[in-house]
């Protein structure tokens, strides 16, 4: 058995990726409907680490890896993210400042019990802060305040194991809830409907009294003339065929507003207007918005982009959406300009998985240099927010500005979704066996009782302010806000277990890319005046 753990020992690379493997074979086990997803990674690599460590050997994967997976997954997170990110970004000031403060609260919590209640020294203190909060560099912030290094890994090392399995409970009951959310994306459908109205109202005129207007994607002239696109200055007259596409309930308040709906689909007689799903391929459509493409395909084709598929996601093409490589978009247009417009995207399927070298390598190294800098703090001292929130926040930029001239700097969605996977596994790997290793030595310090008290205590109290200021006092939802429980827990593996939960809902990669940034920078400057109390 030592042979066979030795072996691995000097193998890290081999055994990252058995990890992997054996995992996610647990991973997609379900008990009662749930599953552990790549969250297993981390418990059988803390499995085996200690399994290793008791029988003499240390097993660990290098930190310069786990580094690696961790930077590839923020910054894919972040690239897939960006234009939602930048979008919420008024709204999130408020959850963005109540983190903070919450941070500060269960940090000063933690101390007046770890101290004066555990009898506890800083170090264990502070090293367990972080542990709770699952996050490295605030364990190395720690580490350095407080001056006793072997302490404070202690305190991370038994106190990090709760720190995910509580904030999964947290998403969980905030998953529970779910059904209740009232930002969940309306689906899109399409009415055709006949003018009942004898006033002449122009198209402008209408689709101006809604606050997201639907899209009217055909107009036909009594039932035999041609069809086209029209625009807001077409006039509506008694008698006249409409295609229109959006949510159910706009659609019928257009229907209340013009006249009752028809029989007569205007989508079915293609011999003057197509409709087609095209691939976009072609990298200098990319990073454009709707309002943008829409300008440029109806002066050159009389063509309009109606609806965006998005991995599985179908959505209506709104003028300020900005296309990314990969989308599928549906081009309504002549018939006869069909193969035009098609080249005209590019139409490949390389379009879903184009890795774009250029903006993953200078992103990815931009991010990591923005991650080691170091920041002088008041009273002396410094911190660095780290390569995972500096790739974070360079993928954040990249993908919300789709392009810089003729570079794109948004990934696919498919690539940005593998890339993630891909380093979030990596990373779990490396975290559970430098966890498994620790955990064993903490065991004999006999001080682990009262290290897992405090870091449940940590634990419990962000958990439980953080679901009740953002559910009650920033009314998010259940889905959001379980994303939104595993980035301010800088924590994969929630984000891992809610996206499992939840079928990937968008929804949840933005709560959790919405806290990211700020709880990286928060908890390190936490861990640092943790560490430096007496």
């Amino acid at each position: 058995m030592t042979g066979f753990l030795e072996f691995f020992a000097e193998e890290p690379v081999l055994l990252a990726f058995l990890l992997i493997g054996i995992g996610m074979v647990f991973g997609h086990i379900k008990v009662a409907g749930v599953s552990l997803g790549a969250a297993a990674v981390l418990f059988v690599a803390i499995a085996f680490s200690a399994f290793a460590k008791a029988n003499g050997i240390d097993i660990a994967i290098g930190t310069k890896v786990g580094h690696l997976g961790l930077a590839l997954f923020t910054f894919a997170i972040g690239n897939n993210s960006g234009p939602s990110f930048f979008e919420n970004i008024r709204r999130a000031i408020g959850p963005m400042v109540a983190l903070v403060v919450i941070y500060c609260l269960t940090g000063g919590v933690g101390y007046v019990v770890g101290r004066f209640v555990l009898g506890m020294d800083i170090a264990l203190v502070s090293g367990t802060f972080a542990g709770a909060l699952t996050n490295t560099p605030a364990l190395a912030a720690a580490a350095d305040a407080s001056g006793f290094e072997a302490q404070a890994t202690v305190g991370y090392s038994i106190s990090y194991l709760f720190g995910v399995i509580g904030m999964m409970i947290a998403a969980a009951i905030a998953l529970r809830h779910a059904s209740e959310d009232t930002d969940k994306p309306m689906p899109i459908t399409h009415m055709n409907l006949r003018v009942d109205r004898d006033d002449n109202p122009r198209v402008g005129a209408i689709l101006g009294l809604f606050k997201n207007p639907p899209e009217i994607s055909r107009m036909r002239r009594g039932e035999e003339g041609p069809i086209w696109i029209p625009t807001k200055h077409d006039v509506l007259e008694k008698g006249d065929l409409l295609t229109v596409v959006g949510p159910k309930h706009e659609l019928d308040e257009l229907k209340t507003m013009v006249g009752h709906q028809s029989s007569h689909s205007l989508r079915a007689d293609r011999r003057y207007l197509d409709f087609r799903r095209i691939t976009v391929s072609e990298p200098r459509i990319a990073g454009k918005t709707i309002a943008e493409l829409d300008e440029i395909l109806f002066n050159k084709y009389g063509a309009t982009v109606s609806r965006v598929r998005r991995g599985d996601s179908d959505m209506l093409a709104v003028p300020e959406f900005m296309i990314e490589m990969g989308d599928r978009v549906r081009v309504i247009g002549p018939t006869s300009n069909m193969k035009l417009i098609s080249k005209f995207f590019g139409d490949s399927a390389r379009g879903f998985s184009d890795l774009n070298p250029v903006a993953l390598g200078l992103g990815m190294a931009l991010g990591i240099t923005i991650g080691v800098i170091r920041f002088p703090l008041p009273g002396g001292g410094s911190f660095a927010i780290g390569s995972a929130a500096g790739a974070l926040l360079v993928g954040l930029v990249f993908g919300r500005l789709g392009r810089i001239g003729k570079q794109v700097t948004a990934l696919p969605n498919t690539t940005c979704a593998v890339l993630s996977e891909l380093g979030l596994l990596i990373f779990l790997a490396q975290a559970g066996t430098t966890a498994g290793g620790q955990i064993a030595l903490a065991f004999e310090s006999g001080t682990w009782i009262q290290i897992l008290l405090l870091g449940v205590l940590f634990t419990t109290t962000l958990a439980v302010c953080l679901y009740l200021v953002m559910r009650y006092v920033f009314k998010m939802g259940g889905t959001q806000l379980s994303g939104l429980l595993g980035g301010a827990q800088t924590q994969p593996a929630v984000l891992a277990f809610a996206n499992g939960r939840t079928n990937t809902d968008p929804r949840v990669a933005l709560g959790y890319a919405l806290v990211y940034p700020i709880a990286m920078i928060g908890k390190i400057l936490v861990a640092t005046i943790l560490g430096s109390l007496p």
